[in-house]
């Protein structure tokens, strides 16, 4: 396992997270975890607020996967709460030979899914991948697994660890400090399971997730 940040490429948010997490109420978490419309489509308390492709979030960062792993035109990634696709798609852009796949917990994702990547994409739970043995060079898992209860969450690090024949990465969230704890409390909408960033390392190796990973934390 190695803690690596490859989402370095990716936009920061210019929101300010405190002042969105003092309007968070139970009720908004509730509607987040259903992943429906209103998580991906609907008011921004309940989670995106509008949840679309635009090129500057994910193509640099598939080009840092890609050169990171040292991925050839051919190799098979799965994205693990792929939403709507759009990191796939610009797999795809990037590696027109790669073959893909896609799964996310949201019916209504998998619905209104980027025409482009459609076909590739299914609807299930990342505690049971529908994927064999060693069938991937890269799976990836943003911001996903730790929507699972801790059991399910450990059955989902087991999962990818399992299909994947080479490499994986995920980003949970975490915090490294009480402050960044306080605030993650405050401000998460959907997980379920989140730890210390050495608890999370534990939590990993208890599992037999060899693969790679970095943290979301409110800052």
């Amino acid at each position: 396992m190695a803690e690596i940040n490859l989402m370095d490429k990716y936009p920061k948010s210019k929101r300010a997270i405190d002042e969105r997490a003092k309007l968070i109420t139970e009720d908004h978490r509730q509607i987040a975890r259903q992943f429906g419309k209103e998580f991906f489509d609907g008011d921004r308390l309940n989670g995106y607020g509008g949840y679309n492709y635009h090129p500057r979030f994910w193509q640099e960062t598939v080009k840092r996967f890609r050169d990171h792993y040292g991925l050839v035109d051919s190799a098979s990634i799965l994205d693990v709460g792929c939403g709507k696709g759009f990191m796939l798609h610009d797999f795809k852009e990037l590696m027109p030979d790669a073959t893909v796949a896609g799964i996310d917990i949201s019916e209504y994702a998998i619905e209104n899914a980027f025409d482009p990547v459609a076909e590739y994409l299914r609807a299930g739970n990342a505690r049971e991948l529908p994927y064999e043995d060693d069938s991937f060079d890269l799976v990836i898992s943003i911001n996903t697994i730790h929507n699972l209860l801790r059991g399910e969450c450990a059955r989902a690090l087991r999962e990818i660890e399992r299909v994947s024949r080479a490499n994986s990465f995920i980003v949970n969230d975490a915090w490294r400090n009480e402050d960044e704890h306080q605030r993650m409390l405050a401000w998460n909408l959907t997980a379920l399971t989140y730890m210390h960033v050495d608890d999370w390392v534990k939590f990993f190796g208890e599992n037999g997730y060899t693969g790679d990973y970095y943290w979301f934390i409110a800052e």
